[in-house]
């Protein structure tokens, strides 16, 4: 069976493993080991006593696996790939041993995304959008005890990760991606990526091979072998899905986009990626270290691209030394937000049609229903501007879903309303919005006609797998903002 690997995107073979049993748990051991420093720690490879509790945190009616291990110190959110659920890590010694080593300088924090491994699966229908992850990861800091954590996210794994720190800074310490990237296909400004046709393919072979454990001659060539732990892999993949689900939720990672946060990140962040990655080449990581303003670029040696295999220690070793340390950024105000403006249609000539005393009732019911959707999608009105309303939220699905549900409620007021939306970085002062981002969602509400909600290009990339459906209205200057921006309005939310 082929896959389209990185490195050679047409001849990399990934085998033809076949559907193995579950491999069997092995005895514990306690072992004074040293890391590449010198430095010694326990290593300890868990029996079944020994593997933490996995319990679970809500995100409305959805549940999310988590699970704690130590409290030697800042609590570490660790968010593994959708191959390696949190529930499989333990049984595999290695692996296992690198966590007792997080573990040993961190309270450590796993968890499964929404979708995959021990937390709830979704309909494929009804694939999560960044935003629900966003909120899963929310509230297994809640459920956690944590206010506050340094997140670990791997691979595609970073893309939520990137956007929770973006859009809740104070629930995130510091940041470490590993093996990351903002997209992953090709497009303007972005020529590393993958080709679309290529992609096609990659995803088709990912999917084909998946529950096999071959994905593994790709991902991690120097640590697999055609025993024990190439079967671990095997059910990892598994218990993840079966093969065209995981398909459905691996396309969705690879088609986000998330490059309109990295700007706003701006907590000190660790990039950790190998030179020679099969999977994600060094150019992602490159370029995410251009964009993100706090970041330091770490290159180590080797072709594998999971954090486990290869010289992990040295990579550990660099971890534990930004987590523990003293390295910090001053407090910045500036947030990744989804800005929303609305406006009554014909405004002036309805409050002359209507009176004083009328008009004045109207938009007292119009200010009530908004504060409510607002309040409901967990955004916050910023301020009321006569006869429409600025507002923020934390992502751009939950606005989206708010504008259509304040535009359907006006027209049971007889009110005719347009909305435009834009998603970027803003300043946060004396409980007022400011910035760029702000001007660009009042231009584009400006184009809008009556009873339209429109968005910036860079909303849509944000809610893949939402359903949110988008038409296109051109490509548009607006007044007092550089360039020339890509228009869509939004045909159909759930």
């Amino acid at each position: 069976m082929e896959v389209v690997g990185r490195k050679n995107l047409v001849d990399t073979r990934i085998g033809d493993a076949k559907f193995i049993d579950a491999c069997p748990k092995s005895e514990a051991d306690e072992t004074l080991v040293a890391n590449s420093k010198g430095t010694e720690y326990f290593r300890n490879v868990p029996t079944m006593t020994g593997i933490p509790e996995t319990t679970y945190a809500r995100s409305g009616d959805a549940h999310l696996a988590y699970q704690v291990v130590g409290d030697r110190g800042p609590d570490l959110l660790f968010i593994p790939n959708a191959l390696t659920p949190i529930d499989l890590l333990w049984d595999e010694p290695t692996v296992a041993a690198y966590l007792r080593r997080l573990a040993s300088f961190s309270r450590l924090v796993t968890t499964d995304l929404l979708g995959v491994g021990s937390s709830d699966a979704v309909s494929t229908g009804d694939l999560p959008a960044l935003q629900s992850w966003i909120d899963g990861l929310i509230a297994v800091l809640d459920a956690a005890g944590s206010e506050c954590a340094t997140v670990f996210a791997t691979a595609e794994s970073a893309l939520p990760a990137m956007l929770l720190t973006a859009s809740h800074p104070h629930r995130v310490r510091s940041l470490i991606l590993w093996g990351a990237f903002a997209r992953f296909s090709r497009g303007p400004g972005y020529p590393f990526g993958m080709p679309g046709p290529t992609l096609s393919k990659y995803v088709d072979a990912v999917g084909k091979a998946f529950g096999t454990g071959a994905t593994a001659d790709v991902l991690a060539p120097s640590w697999i072998d055609h025993g024990q732990r190439r079967r671990w892999w095997a059910r990892g993949e598994r218990v993840s899905g079966g093969p065209g689900y995981f398909k459905q939720i691996f396309d969705l990672y690879m088609r986000s986009d998330v490059r309109p946060a990295l700007d706003s990140i701006q907590v000190s962040t660790l990039l950790l990626q190998r030179r020679g990655d099969r999977h994600v080449c060094a150019d992602h990581g490159r370029y995410l270290a251009k964009r993100i303003p706090h970041s330091r670029l770490l290159n180590l040696e080797g072709e594998d691209h999971m954090w486990f295999a290869g010289d992990t220690d040295v990579a550990l070793d660099e971890i534990e030394a930004f987590v523990t340390g003293r390295r910090s950024v001053a407090v910045s105000d500036r947030v990744l937000a989804t800005v929303l403006f609305t406006d009554i249609v014909e405004s002036t000539s309805l409050a002359a049609a209507l009176g004083d005393q009328a008009w004045t009732s109207a938009l007292r019911e119009h200010n009530l229903v908004v504060e409510t959707h607002v309040a409901g999608a967990k955004g916050r009105v910023v301020k009321f501007t006569g006869d429409g309303v600025f507002a923020t939220f934390d992502g751009p699905a939950r606005a989206i879903s708010c504008a259509c549900a304040i535009r359907d409620s006006m027209r049971e007021l007889g009110l005719t309303i347009r909305v435009g939306m834009h998603t970027g970085e803003v300043a946060m002062v004396d409980n007022d919005a400011h910035g760029i981002a702000v001007h660009i969602a009042a231009r584009i509400m400006a184009l809008a006609q009556p009873g339209e909600v429109l968005v910036s290009e860079a909303v849509p990339p944000l809610v893949l797998g939402s359903r949110i459906t988008f038409s296109d209205r051109g490509h548009h200057e607006l007044k007092g903002v550089p360039g020339r921006w890509d228009v869509l309005a939004v045909q159909g939310a759930p």
